[in-house]
């Protein structure tokens, strides 16, 4: 893809959504680590210094497209409470399907999960005052989103249902990083049996640390 130079404000949003359409599709072939900005200048066709043009960092890129993913998934996780979780029910069984529903949307979007466990520890950083700013602002508006989601279902939680949220996205990052263990380790693995207990399943394994948390903020039956 090749593009003459921007001029106006549609050709610029152009530009920046095929940036991060670009990025996107990179994250889908390789861990967030090995995403760089000649690999991405190349792909969208843009120099790299035009790529700067537009996201000051490479941690920038990836910042924006971790809060459309996150966007986009308490999207669908609205759907799935609706569907999923009969509010007649006893408490228990709600905190079962909510914990069920959290695991399943998130195991089943390996890239946020993925950006999630970056995000501290990479994406946070080579980004300035201003973009982490706004960042953080959006982080805010959608925690809160996710909170009044949960606090639907399981209003026993009361304030506890904010902690339950940035627990359960911290838990989704940290899990992630066990989920796809490289090629050396998939083999000592398959060597050694006995090793794979260090292989986490995300879905079963976030279940069952969502189920835990659940049990240790709601209030005793």
């Amino acid at each position: 893809m090749t593009f003459q130079r921007a001029r106006t404000e549609e050709q610029r949003e152009i530009r920046r959504r095929a940036i991060l359409d670009g990025a996107s599709a990179m994250l889908d072939e390789m861990p967030v680590a090995a995403v760089t900005l000649n690999e991405l200048s190349r792909r969208v066709g843009l120099a790299k210094p035009n790529v700067l043009r537009y996201f000051e960092s490479r941690e920038a890129v990836l910042l924006e497209l971790l809060d459309q993913f996150l966007r986009e998934w308490l999207t669908e996780l609205a759907g799935e409470l609706a569907a999923g979780v009969d509010e007649d029910l006893p408490m228990a069984e709600r905190a079962a399907a909510v914990a069920e529903i959290l695991s399943r949307t998130l195991s089943g979007r390996v890239v946020l999960c993925d950006l999630f466990g970056a995000q501290g520890s990479v994406l946070e950083h080579n980004v300035s005052v201003e973009v982490v700013a706004r960042y953080k602002r959006a982080s805010l508006d959608r925690l809160t989103t996710m909170s009044a989601l949960v606090q639907k279902y399981l209003p026993e939680l009361g304030e506890n249902a904010t902690l339950f949220s940035l627990q359960t996205v911290l838990m989704a990052g940290a899990l992630a990083a066990y989920n796809t263990p490289p090629p050396s380790l998939r083999a000592a693995y398959e060597a050694e049996p006995d090793l794979a207990r260090f292989h986490l399943e995300l879905n079963s394994y976030l279940k069952q640390a969502l189920t835990a948390t659940l049990l240790g903020v709601l209030p005793g039956r």
